[in-house]
């Protein structure tokens, strides 16, 4: 954020000094025609969420508590790599905080505006999410649906395209999780040391661009099925290695799960109200 400051600081100082010698005019027609392949805007971003509660209200309500969103604040993520050097330079710098975000706006020559998301440095972007209960209430009784969510993972890349000629948002992201817990005590159930990989990962062998699972979706305005108007969201692509160290019922473990090579295709969504 040193530079970010830097640049405004340095900005300020040109804007007074120009105030003081020139008069401010307007732009003629003629000379806005020339400001053309200008470069984009490049955003320095550090930050972290606290919201004390999240109220979606029907005629009932969901209700999701003490939301959490910053930096994982943790050295000790995806322990495959093991070489000191290697690790102090991906997940050394760790905080609260999620930052080490560069943010690039440019509107491209067809009116298609690119939005990427990447690492100031060489390093991934850590992330941390938590939340309290969630619960869904109605005038008399209340289901405690979820507790205890926990996410702990790393954001390699994002980018979004406004496609002019297609009306379309494409999103396309590489991310990896190095741990997801959560109870669900509605369904006596527990979720320990979920991880989100790559397709491609090889934990005996790892490499930090194969880490982050892909995804390729499409966000526009479509059709449902009776024709009128829906969100529709396309998963066109999202390829991850899935394991969970341990699956509790009842308070008990009864095993791990892994899916290997996990590939979806040609989804389709349709959202609308009613």
């Amino acid at each position: 954020m040193k530079s970010l400051k830097k640049s405004v600081l340095v900005l300020a100082i040109s804007s007074l000094s120009l105030a003081a010698h020139a008069e401010l005019k307007p732009l003629e027609d003629t000379h806005m025609g020339n400001i053309t392949g200008q470069a984009g805007v490049t955003i320095e971003l550090e930050t972290q969420v606290n919201i004390g509660e999240f109220r979606y209200t029907d005629e009932g309500s969901l209700s999701v508590k003490d939301i959490f969103i910053g930096g994982a604040d943790r050295t000790d993520m995806f322990a495959e790599f093991t070489d000191p050097g290697i690790r102090n330079l991906l997940f050394g710098q760790s905080s609260t905080l999620i930052d080490n975000i560069k943010v690039e706006i440019d509107i491209a020559d067809d009116g298609d505006a690119l939005i990427n998301v990447f690492p100031l440095v060489a390093a991934p972007i850590d992330f941390s999410v938590t939340t309290g209960e969630w619960s869904l209430q109605g005038h008399t009784d209340s289901t405690l649906l979820a507790n205890n969510f926990a996410m702990d993972g790393i954001l390699t890349e994002l980018r979004i395209r406004i496609d002019t000629a297609t009306d379309k948002m494409n999103v396309q992201t590489m991310f990896a999780i190095d741990d997801l817990d959560v109870d669900i005590p509605f369904l006596a159930l527990g979720i320990r040391d979920m991880r989100v990989t790559g397709a491609d990962f090889d934990p005996n062998n790892p490499l930090i661009t194969r880490l982050g699972a892909k995804v390729d979706l499409d966000i526009y305005n479509g059709a449902r099925a009776n024709g009128s108007s829906a969100l529709a969201i396309d998963l066109n692509t999202f390829e991850a290695d899935i394991t969970i160290g341990q699956v509790l019922v009842g308070g008990t473990s009864i095993g791990s799960v892994a899916l290997d090579n996990l590939a979806i295709q040609n989804t389709s969504m349709r959202i609308y109200g009613h």
